[in-house]
Order: structure tokens, then C-alpha cells, then sequence
């Protein structure tokens, strides 16, 4: 594997085991989770990485992912309304 432009490979290494832990905790999920999952990294580019640390808070702290993400800096309050609006509109 090519480090060309890279100045820390240890990141892309990093970022590589998050994508990976964010595949396994979406095979756990069922279909709304895992199209909300796809919602955050697609149409609000949230990285694979904050997405799977903010599901691993979300499982020790027992409270819901939008709030986890918020309360962490994952999002801002703007995109903690897109996905409430998103989550009401999948009814």
C-alpha cells in the first residue's frame, strides 16, 4: 500500500479498523438503523469513523445515536435536525 500524501500512515490505518468496526455493528442492525447509518455517511458526510465511535457510546451510555452523536461534537444542532426529520419521515 502506497503512504504517498499520507504524513501518518498509523491514520489511514486507523480510519481503515473504524470503517471496519462501523460493517460489523451495521450487520447487527436492523433495515431503518442501517438506512439511517447510510443517511449520516452519504447525504450529511459524517465519517465512518465518528459514526462507529458515537455507536459504541451509544451502546455504553444506552441513548439514542442522533443525541449521542450531538452530545460528542459528532454533528452540529443543524444536523441534528435533518436527521430528526429524517428519522419522522421513515414512519
Amino acid at each position: 500500500m502506497s503512504t504517498q500524501g499520507i504524513s501518518d500512515p498509523s491514520v489511514l490505518a486507523s480510519e481503515t479498523v473504524e470503517q471496519y468496526e462501523l460493517k460489523e455493528f451495521m450487520s447487527n442492525l436492523d433495515s431503518t438503523q442501517q438506512r439511517l447509518i447510510r443517511f449520516l455517511a452519504e447525504d450529511l458526510s459524517i465519517s465512518p469513523s465518528s459514526i462507529a465511535m458515537a455507536m459504541r457510546y451509544s451502546q455504553q451510555d444506552r441513548g439514542p445515536l442522533p443525541m449521542i452523536l450531538w452530545r460528542y461534537g459528532f454533528v452540529s444542532l443543524e444536523q441534528l435536525n435533518q436527521i430528526f426529520e429524517w428519522t419522522a419521515n421513515q414512519r
